[in-house]
């Protein structure tokens, strides 16, 4: 696998000496206060090794396909071709950046829900034959412009339509299948195997059992009409949690195992997507502006909130909000509430907080509440859990440029990479590994210097 580019597009610090990432976020922060007071992200890319190692431990009879519209930042696509995952991608814009990675057409699937010609033509251009499809209106629609496609007839199981009203509308029902499978005959396009759909908040054991004996009897019609499959993708409902992780291992292998046994030759894939990249990344934000609110006392909104309903509530304004870095709101992701970097004593009171971005929108509020110390203009909000849906390009603010991704991994998680057997001068172009500075005046002066 080798990228387009034999020039490094991005820098990675080496942590070596007991630096840490608080320590790296330090740095950056004091330099920030020293100039423009930008956000910027911190990527741990030591975390998605680590969650392909936990991934290739638990899953390993399933090949991970990420999916790319969760986090399209280069280093992670990069770091993950170089683990030998498959990519998800939704559009052409999303099919470019991956191939300019140098990932074959073969570990693309192009799954878009309502594709534009335009786009499944490009598609076909460029070999990548295997996409997602639930209607017959896409399936005439693919037959016109990719006749050589492969598809996964994605299906919605009566399951996960009790849990999300709208999961019908992107998933074909089961007794549509076979309508579909006999159009798809008359058309003479392939359908090589199943989707199943799955809602992103469903934690039920039944869900996954009902998806992938639904998946068996869809295997099943087709095996009937004439096609002879080959792929089931159990979908993406995996998050950052090893828990999750051993969970849904318990509910789906051994009904793998017994419906979809090595002996059928079967491939199985799956589509984690924040699963890789959640916790890898760090969000830092600036307050530019705070207003005081004095509360109604005749309404304490907030059960959690111990604070008297006469004490103020205050509304702080960040540097990036949900037309910018926080718009993974939009796709109803829980927002982590901050920590505030400075040094502040233990028992320091609390107040009813609200975050807003910068633009002044009614729309754009982060957080309707959270419990801070008073912040002051200036000060600093480090947001974990920032890898999913963050990085995208801003939609209204001011200030039209992306927040500044600092890439770090640690010596031990750099070297167990080439103990996975990837080759970083093969596989690792778009890199250049140095050797993280750090200052320890810098950190220390990060915490105690004035807003």
């Amino acid at each position: 696998m080798k990228g387009i580019s034999d020039e490094p597009q991005f820098t990675v610090g080496l942590l070596e000496g007991g630096t840490s990432l608080c320590d790296v976020i330090d740095n950056h922060i004091y330099e920030q206060t020293l100039s423009g007071k930008k956000a910027f992200f911190v990527a741990d890319l030591g975390v998605i090794l680590r969650q392909h190692v936990r991934w290739r431990t638990h899953m390993t009879q399933i090949r991970p396909f990420y999916t790319v519209r969760c986090n399209s930042n280069p280093g992670v696509i990069e770091v993950l071709a170089a683990l030998g995952t498959g990519f998800i991608c939704n559009n052409k814009a999303e099919i470019e950046l991956v191939q300019s990675h140098g990932i074959t057409s073969e570990d693309i699937i192009y799954s878009g829900v309502c594709k534009q010609v335009s786009q499944i033509k490009y598609a076909a251009k460029n070999g990548i034959d295997l996409m997602m499809c639930d209607n017959e209106a896409e399936l005439r629609k693919i037959s016109r412009s990719h006749p050589n496609a492969k598809l996964l007839l994605q299906v919605s199981t009566e399951a996960s339509s009790q849990h999300n009203e709208l999961s019908m509308s992107f998933g074909c029902s089961l007794k549509d299948c076979r309508h579909l499978l006999e159009s798809a005959k008359d058309l003479g396009v392939q359908v090589v195997g199943v989707r199943s759909l799955i809602p992103r908040k469903c934690k039920e054991d039944k869900v996954y059992t009902n998806a992938i004996t639904d998946a068996r009897c869809v295997f099943d019609m087709a095996k009937e009409i004439g096609f002879k499959m080959k792929i089931l993708d159990i979908g993406g409902v995996f998050g950052g949690s090893g828990t999750q992780l051993e969970l849904i291992k318990k509910a789906v292998m051994p009904m793998l195992d017994l419906y979809f046994p090595p002996s059928t030759g079967v491939t199985i894939i799956a589509e984690p997507g924040s699963y890789f990249v959640s916790t890898a990344f760090t969000l830092v934000t600036n307050i530019n502006s705070k207003e005081v609110v004095m509360r109604d006392c005749q309404d304490q909104a907030h059960a959690d909130d111990p604070s008297p309903n006469d004490e103020p509530e205050f509304h702080y304004y960040m540097n990036e909000g949900v037309y910018g870095s926080f718009a993974c709101k939009l796709t109803e992701t829980d927002i982590t509430a901050p920590t505030v970097h400075k040094n502040i004593s233990a028992d320091a009171p609390v107040y009813s907080s609200s975050l807003w971005g910068p633009t002044g929108d009614d729309l754009d509020q982060v957080m309707d509440h959270c419990l801070l110390p008073e912040l002051n203009i200036g000060d600093w909000l480090l947001f974990s859990h920032a890898g999913t849906y963050c990085l995208g390009q801003p939609l209204g603010t001011s200030d039209s440029s992306t927040p500044t991704v600092v890439y770090v991994v640690s010596s031990r998680d750099w070297y167990e990479m080439q103990d996975t057997g990837v080759n970083q001068e093969a596989t690792l172009k778009s890199l250049s590994l140095v050797p993280y500075f750090f200052n320890a005046c810098q950190t220390e002066a990060a915490l105690s210097i004035p807003a």
